[in-house]
């Protein structure tokens, strides 16, 4: 596919790339005389990219007793085979095969999957309308449709069955107030001569059958064309069929509902028509009957860049590899490499979230060893704050909060993150060891998992929120608006928790030791409320489990998890390192890993979290390869030919310091530690706490309950739910107020022993040595020697002080370049 994609690429920016004509989908397969197919002509290079769809073209069948095409769709007239030709106006050919079985059984419509894609379709079940809590009118569907026995029930038991009359179905309410033949508050939903009037009044001709066990169900859906090279102004549109349990396939493209990704790329409307307004790579997604399936549009930016630019790129690993296919796809310029000035301090911040210290950055500058950054990097990964900083941002993602877990089982929670990174656990033990954990909360540090949520339904949608970067809540009243997951789905996963118990709270937020045993009780269901009955318990979309299993349900559930084919586990967390270094992630938000929320570059997704299956789970491997890329390497300057883009990876992108880090790096800096002596309580209440004493860096504060005005101010992670939204690194006027008149800044660098203090005695005991000081300023809070211009200004600025007003102009100097851009912001 890589090779595919590679002339593709090729083939757009003109390099060799001849387009042929060629009719999708292929292979046509019609069961009963109600089947049909849409089917479009469109031209394709030799990578398989399309680029549009053939303006004029005749197309028809080579037997017209087994099939026929009208409007571009083809319908049956007999069994057989057959080839469905296009001929083009410049007098090109393509074919496709098309096969015909069944044409003389009769082939009923299904509510199942038909009546109810119906009802879907024109939002007769949609939360505005019936599929409403308590309905409209009097009529209440389930959302969405997602449950169709009580929706048949409704639709012909109901309101004395006048919804369906089965000896006239044109007099149906659910005909006669559709079309508005009478009063519809809903307006006119279904025309009398449409597809959709004819499938619910048929089946109400043929006996308004119910929806049984034995129902073919939906497999999976297609969506043609499936990846399409296009330009603004361009339009496309789009074909959906779906594949059943009994083999069939059927073109749903009419009951399919369509929605852009990216709207800033790419329009669609109701019917898959869409219309590319932007340059860059969207996706239009295709839902139907809880299936979710996406088709990516690419619109190169109107760059001219010479082939020699991408062949000529540095390359280290698959990340570069796979980036620069994207690069070279969208006519983006890839930018330079950064300097080692800024290298230090972006590897620095982003892998063990300190700054380098004077001696080290000197050092790294000086040396003129060629792989000194690999060096650095190895060293990093094995530096004591490695450990301080990943138990922090897996801290953020396990929810160690005081507010929900009393002070020894904090403690004990954050131990345990806290020796699994030192000991550079692998992710799927990790995952595992937190997933099946017993025993008691001070002893068993992985049981506060479960203290968060107590519940099955939250258990469920914790661990799949932390460990496949799903929300699945949404599925726990109806089926997923978003996703392939149903509400039976849901009750399935939250039973694989339902035995799990816990007893011992013992005491409030004040007192008690809060000493808690999880462990499992050999019996026990949740109730799916829908059905009353307790539903089979399993994993996501696997095979149920036994419900008389004996022993704990969540080891099947860990197996299923950590499992090298489930890649969702792999790509969530690949995702989650991707984003710690480069601030966004290849799926964004890293918590919503959706099938209708593609990655920017699925390519480098796959092999990413390919490479960590390979890797054994090891996250350091992972790190290193992202870290030793050209492509984390490369410098953050916008050039004209990448800096519209966003997601793709052609330079780095800068960003705010997350609140902790620019603390410690404040400081760090000055000197002076500050003081973490509170902590707050649920009720809103403070209590003092002794964790953490003098000293302490706020990489080290494992409660997110402990106060602090600065952490508040700078968006610290609260640890409320399991959502890296909840860390805020956006800028903002009460940042700028506080860093200018705060005491953070101000009074550390005031505090006696500071760096000012200091930095004023050398100065004025070493003959006004200006030049040294204001160098060791710039080293210190931006890894880089101060320009011949900025040095200038300074050094004047010193050396025109009067006695007694140095240190003035040193914590002026300190101030200026702790509040600058440049200092908050990574680069």
């Amino acid at each position: 596919m890589r090779g595919v994609l590679v002339i593709g690429i090729l083939g757009v920016l003109g390099v060799s790339a001849s387009a042929v004509p060629s009719i999708i989908p292929k292979d046509i397969q019609l069961s009963g005389p109600n089947s049909f197919q849409r089917v479009m002509v469109v031209e394709v290079d030799r990578a398989g990219n399309v680029s549009g769809e053939v303006g004029k073209v005749a197309l028809r069948a080579a037997d017209r007793e087994v099939a026929v095409v009208k409007d571009g769709m083809v319908v049956p007239r007999g069994d057989g085979r057959t080839t469905i030709i296009a001929k083009t106006s410049d007098g090109r050919l393509a074919r496709t095969v098309v096969e015909v079985t069944g044409f003389g059984k009769e082939s009923p419509w299904s509510f199942r999957n038909h009546v109810q894609a119906v009802l879907s379709k024109n939002g007769c079940n949609m939360g505005a309308c019936h599929g409403a809590v308590a309905g409209k009118g009097g009529f209440r569907l389930s959302l969405r449709g997602y449950d169709p026995e009580a929706d048949f029930h409704t639709i012909t038991r109901e309101a004395r069955g006048r919804r369906v009359e089965l000896g006239d179905p044109a007099r149906s309410l659910v005909l006669i107030k559709g079309t508005t033949a009478v009063k519809h508050t809903g307006g006119r939903r279904i025309e009398s001569d449409s597809l959709d009037y004819r499938v619910v009044s048929e089946w109400i001709a043929s006996g308004a059958a119910a929806p049984v066990e034995g129902d073919a169900r939906l497999e999976g859906l297609e969506i043609f064309p499936a990846l399409s090279m296009l330009a603004p102004g361009d339009e496309a549109r789009f074909i959906v069929r779906a594949r059943y349990s009994d083999g069939r396939e059927e073109d749903v493209t009419q009951w399919a509902k369509f929605t852009s990704t990216n709207e800033a790329v790419v329009n669609v409307d109701d019917d898959g028509n869409a219309e590319v307004i932007g340059h860059g790579e969207g996706a239009v997604t295709a839902w139907f009957s809880s299936q979710v399936v996406i088709g990516r549009l690419s619109a190169p930016f109107p760059n001219e860049i010479p082939d020699a630019v991408y062949a000529e790129a540095p390359v280290r690993n698959f990340v570069d590899e796979r980036v620069l296919e994207q690069l070279r796809r969208l006519n983006l310029k890839p930018s330079p490499r950064t300097t080692d000035a800024e290298f230090i301090r972006r590897a620095y911040v982003d892998t063990i979230g300190v700054l380098p210290t004077l001696a080290e950055v000197r050092a790294f500058l000086a040396d003129e060893r060629p792989e000194k950054r690999d060096l650095l990097i190895d060293e990093l990964l094995e530096r004591p704050e490695f450990v301080d900083y990943w138990a922090y941002r897996w801290s953020d993602l396990m929810l160690v909060n005081g507010r929900r877990l009393r002070p020894e089982a904090v403690k004990a929670y954050y131990s345990f993150i806290r020796e699994n990174v030192a000991a550079n656990t692998p992710w799927d033990e990790f995952a595992r060891e937190v997933v099946t954990a017993t025993g008691v909360s001070s002893e068993n540090g992985a049981t506060n998992f479960f203290a968060v949520h107590q519940d099955p339904e939250n258990m469920a949608e914790n661990v799949s929120q932390v460990f496949l970067s799903l929300s699945i809540n949404c599925a726990k009243c109806h089926n997923h608006p978003l996703e392939k997951w149903t509400n039976d789905q849901y009750y399935a996963f939250a039973n694989l928790f339902s035995r799990v118990r816990a007893k011992g709270w013992g005491g409030d937020a004040r007192n008690g030791d809060g000493l808690r045993t999880l462990y499992v009780e050999p019996r026990g269901e949740l109730i799916q409320p829908r059905t009353g009955q307790p539903q089979a318990p399993a994993p996501l979309g696997a095979e149920p489990v036994a419900m008389d299993l004996e022993g704990d349900r969540r080891e099947v559930l860990a197996e299923w998890l950590t499992s090298p084919e489930n890649d969702a586990f792999s790509r969530s967390v690949a995702n989650r390192v991707w984003a710690n270094f480069f601030g966004r992630g290849l799926v964004e938000s890293v918590d919503d890993l959706r099938v209708s929320n593609p990655a920017s570059i699925e390519p480098l997704l796959d092999e990413l979290s390919g490479y960590l299956v390979a890797q054994d789970f090891d996250l350091k491997a992972l790190m290193r390869v992202i870290l030793r890329s050209e492509t984390y390497q490369r410098s953050s300057e916008a050039l004209p030919e990448n800096r519209d883009e966003e997601g793709f990876f052609s330079r780095y992108y800068p960003r705010r310091m997350m609140a902790e880090v620019l603390h410690d790096a404040v400081a760090g800096i000055t000197g002076v530690s500050s003081e973490f002596t509170e902590v707050a309580l649920r009720d809103g209440s403070t209590q003092k706490t002794e964790f953490y004493p003098e000293g302490t860096r706020a990489m080290s504060l494992y409660d997110s309950a402990v106060k602090s005005y600065f952490l508040k101010t700078f968006g610290r992670n609260e640890r409320e739910i399991a959502c890296e939204g909840e860390r805020s690194n956006q800028p903002s006027l009460v940042q700028v107020l506080h860093l200018s008149n705060g005491d953070t800044v101000n009074e550390k660098l005031r505090a006696k022993g500071s760096i000012a203090e200091r930095a004023t005695m050398q100065f004025t005991g070493q003959e006004r040595k200006a030049g040294a000081l204001v160098n060791e300023a710039y080293l210190m809070c931006l890894s880089r020697y101060p320009t011949k211009e900025e040095r200038k200004g300074f050094v004047a600025a010193l050396n025109d002080a009067r006695e007694g007003e140095e240190r003035d102009v040193v914590e002026d100097l300190y101030w200026a370049l702790m509040t600058s851009r440049e200092f908050l912001f990574q680069r």
